[in-house]
């Protein structure tokens, strides 16, 4: 084994959470996750405190530390968490064409019943844009799949060449499926009373696949 791939052996060993080995101790880094995703989502990372997610654990910051390494690790790990909720709702394989279209509906309308994971994206994402957050690049890969998955789900619906052309309205009108999804989020979270996020995301995909279609 080389010095360099024993430095990237380590360094993949910083970039991931201690895997506990009582289950007394696996509890406990679960509840370290979970507070800290609240405190995410009440504050932003750069405003939240490992003190203040050490107290709330019952724990030192060295003891938070000792499971998650670093801020930036407990970060990575309750976007991985969030992720892992979606993929349980998604089920074993990712749905195409249409059926991907209504599934996105559908986690519209679910999102209205976790408001803690809503309002961990919403913060998160928009705080990422800053200078060297550490979720930068999460979001940034997040945006990129999830484009290529819509623009290939309307590709499919609305029976779509290759061409450049309608290649380029697939990925636009995939833009403004993610961007009309996130900004329904934020208004929600601000009256929720006043919106209603499936129904609004049904009615532009709606609107988009009418426009994308070819006629006949």
């Amino acid at each position: 084994m080389t010095d360099q791939s024993v430095g990237g052996t380590a360094r993949r060993a910083r970039d991931r959470p201690r895997v506990p080995r009582s289950p007394q101790a696996r509890r406990r880094q679960q509840d370290i996750l979970h507070i800290a995703m609240d405190t995410f989502a009440a504050r932003g990372y750069n405003n939240a405190s490992l003190a203040e997610i050490a107290d709330r654990a019952g724990l030192t910051q060295a003891g938070v530390l000792h499971y998650f390494r670093s801020k930036s690790l407990l970060l990575t790990s309750v976007l991985e968490l969030r992720d892992d909720t979606d993929i349980e709702q998604l089920g074993t394989e990712r749905p195409r064409g249409l059926r991907f279209l209504r599934h996105l509906v559908d986690t519209a309308g679910r999102n209205a019943e976790r408001e803690g994971i809503v309002r961990l994206y919403a913060v998160l994402s928009a705080e990422s844009v800053t200078d060297n957050h550490p979720a930068q690049e999460y979001f940034r890969d997040r945006y990129a799949g999830l484009r290529a998955f819509v623009a290939d789900a309307l590709t499919e619906t609305c029976g779509l060449g290759p061409g450049e052309a309608e290649s380029a309205r697939a990925r636009h009108a995939a833009n403004a499926v993610i961007a009309v999804m996130d900004g329904l989020q934020v208004q929600w979270l601000l009256d929720p009373g006043a919106v209603d996020m499936a129904a609004a995301t049904e009615l532009v995909i709606d609107s988009i696949l009418a426009s994308l279609t070819p006629p006949g």
